[in-house]
């Protein structure tokens, strides 16, 4: 057996690279984040989260016929059957929306198996239907959830809304006027995609074995449901709230540098300055607020990000995505537990990037370890090893 290589053990496998890929590009120094080569702000002002899923999937910027064809596909997929729902039905009204949308995945790939070829992959006509059927079910799960568990019948989709603003009118009964819409579509293409993330890796661990994609979208929502990746933005508003008004923001940040804590939304593995996904919901909730009125939490956090800029920002800890679309979605009324699920809603078009990517590529992973235990341990019978 081959020794693992001392010099090379990276906790939590930072900094090692698993597979190559054009997908997105991250450069944490300069604050730029591309997909596919285009920046983010560039596909944040003038793209739709369903024409930036066909560019991070497909490789390029669809023609209009191939968005039109791709977008009618989307919306004709949307709707959930009643096998499904009666499955929801039985959750217990306390299960998180993570986990029930964990399950309702899985449940996706019984309802729709997919034939295998021979070499063990999918031919493209397959990867098409996985990736629409995903893409297009995701928003109607997580609020037919959201709706069954407060006694409530599910809304059906309309295919006449766009895939952000369907999935308001889905949770809420009511369409988004543009700027919501607009709002909503910015906060799923920001969140579509970012490199080899942990649910990413996760996906592409189960890929790896060969597992279906619903299984393997299924395990990346289960990495995603970790606090210390999907969940930062519920923590953001956590503090935010034990802090009630901006006066206290500084005794608040004071104290917490005082006890070397961590701020929650502040820092970022990747980004040393601040995270550009962060500026781009910024600036599209001060429109927002000019339209709907100020918002005292949203102060708090500003006060927050003034008062860390100096002794943070010089180590390299700025605000962070999840810094302020906690903020935004509180603001549109969507509860603090489905924050999360709408973090997967826009990723999945990321994972399904990296998997059809390394379809044909992948070997299974199977990294090594340091064995630090015993070797050559006797077995003490039952009877003498004490009370």
């Amino acid at each position: 057996m081959t020794k693992p290589n001392l010099a090379c053990y990276s906790p939590g496998l930072a900094g090692i690279p698993v597979v190559e890929s054009s997908i997105s590009y991250i450069d944490g120094e300069k604050g730029l984040l591309e997909y596919r080569g285009i920046h983010i702000e560039t596909l944040a002002e003038q793209s739709s989260f369903e024409e930036t899923a066909y560019l991070l999937i497909y490789g390029k910027l669809p023609t209009r016929a191939e968005l039109d064809a791709f977008d009618a596909e989307l919306r004709h997929h949307r709707r959930i059957k009643f096998r499904i729902r009666d499955v929801m039905k039985q959750y217990p009204e306390h299960a998180h929306p993570m986990d029930a949308l964990q399950a309702n995945v899985a449940i996706l790939g019984m309802f729709y198996p997919l034939p295998r070829l021979l070499n063990g992959g999918y031919d493209e006509a397959t990867v098409r239907d996985v990736v629409v059927k995903a893409i297009a079910k995701l928003p109607t799960l997580v609020a037919a959830h959201a709706r069954m568990r407060a006694g409530d019948d599910p809304i059906p989709p309309r295919d006449d809304l766009s895939h952000a603003a369907n999935f308001y009118y889905m949770l809420t009964g009511e369409e988004p006027d543009a700027l919501v819409a607009r709002i909503l579509d910015v906060a799923l293409i920001v969140h579509a995609e970012h490199t080899m993330n942990a649910s990413t890796f996760a996906m592409l661990v189960a890929a790896s074995t060969g597992a279906d994609p619903f299984t393997c979208i299924s395990a990346a929502i289960g990495a995603l449901s970790g606090p210390r990746h999907g969940g930062a933005n519920e923590a953001v508003l956590k503090m935010l709230d034990e802090i009630g008004t901006v006066d206290r923001a500084e005794s608040y940040i004071e104290e917490k540098l005082a006890k070397k804590e961590r701020i929650p939304g502040l820092g970022h593995r990747i980004y040393k300055t601040k995270d550009p996904r962060a500026t781009l919901l910024q600036r599209l909730y001060a429109e927002l607020m000019e339209k709907e009125g100020p918002d005292p939490t949203y102060e708090i956090a500003r006060r927050i990000e003034e008062l860390t800029r100096e002794t943070l920002g010089k180590k390299g800890v700025w605000p962070n995505v999840d810094f302020y679309s906690g903020i935004i979605y509180r603001r549109l009324g969507i509860p603090t537990d489905l924050f999360t699920p709408i973090f997967a809603i826009a990723r999945v078009a990321g994972w399904l990037a990296h998997w059809r990517e390394q379809l044909g590529r992948l070997r299974i992973f199977r990294p090594t370890q340091i064995y630090t235990g015993t070797h050559g341990a006797p077995y003490v019978p039952m009877e003498e090893r004490g009370a």
